[in-house]
């Protein structure tokens, strides 16, 4: 009788002690999480990009560089522009405040973007330099004094702000390989085109902030999740968008001898731009075209 009286002690005491360390583990996280979600989201979390096939140089037919944009104010891309906050929303990031988070991270090389088309990785940038782009630092503004009235000068500390980009620079390679007879394109890097007003607030200025190595970004891409309209449930990723081409852009500039220069600068006005842009894809659609024989 002895012995099945310390048994039970000893089982009643050590429930105890569970039931406290279940306690003081519950206490220690939120109480409130997976309140918003009914279960843990942790397929995208968990996602590893896939590498890229090998292609040799040899299968390589036809290729062509290609500078495209992408406008993010777009209803097809808004997805990469939203949410405009420093803080992420239900875990959620626009794809701007993911690079510049990596970067600040020291995880992501940023590189100058300023050297010309076809020198995108000549130069690295410091953080600093990357936060400048987007209207970080030092200023001085004028604030109104509540008990004066007066307006006096202060001195505020501006974060960068990753909402003033509002384009997307991409830079592509479109080529086919004779080895799967296809025509494929690989995203090589990607720029974010930051909209600031002049000093008489007349004109908005479009400024090249960094340039990304594409690949280098992918595994960022991959573990972000993108907004889904149609259902909170299935969500792809920023790298699923990029892979399925799931966004709307135009030609910007093609590789050519004039030093890369932009179809801007080489046609006379709007009209004749969307016609270089329509021409330079007709000439890819074309090259696919002209590979088979019937």
């Amino acid at each position: 009788m002895k012995k099945a009286f310390i048994t039970l002690a000893m089982v009643a005491l050590v429930s105890v002690v569970g039931f406290a360390q279940t306690a003081e583990t519950d206490t220690a996280q939120s109480p409130f999480v997976g309140v918003d979600n009914i279960a843990k989201k942790e397929h995208i979390a968990n996602k590893k990009a896939i590498p890229y096939v090998h292609v040799r140089e040899a299968d390589v037919m036809w290729s062509k560089t290609i500078w495209r944009i992408i406008d993010m104010r777009e209803k097809m891309n808004l997805p990469l522009y939203y949410p405009t906050t420093q803080e992420p929303i239900d875990g959620r990031k626009s794809v701007v405040r993911l690079m510049l988070d990596a970067i600040g991270h020291g995880e992501l090389t940023a590189y100058d973007a300023n050297l010309g088309f076809g020198r995108e990785f000549d130069r690295r940038m410091d953080f600093s330099e990357v936060q400048k782009k987007f209207g970080a630092g030092i200023d001085t503004v004028e604030v109104q004094n509540p008990e004066t009235g007066l307006y006096e000068r202060t001195i505020v500390q501006n974060d960068a702000d990753a909402s003033s980009a509002k384009k997307l620079l991409l830079k592509e390679v479109w080529y086919f390989d004779k080895k799967y007879t296809r025509m494929d394109v690989r995203i090589i890097a990607i720029c974010p085109i930051v909209e600031k007003a002049d000093e008489t607030g007349e004109r908005i200025d479009q400024l090249l902030s960094f340039w990304v190595y594409f690949p280098e970004l992918r595994p960022f891409l991959m573990r972000q999740e993108a907004y889904n309209s149609k259902n909170d449930a299935q969500r792809d990723s920023f790298d699923d968008l990029f892979a399925k081409r799931r966004f709307g852009s135009y030609v910007y500039s093609e590789a050519n001898v004039y030093n890369n220069r932009t179809i801007l600068e080489m046609a006379a006005g709007n009209v004749d731009t969307n016609l270089e842009a329509e021409r330079i894809k007709s000439v890819i659609f074309q090259k696919e075209h002209d590979v088979w024989e019937f």
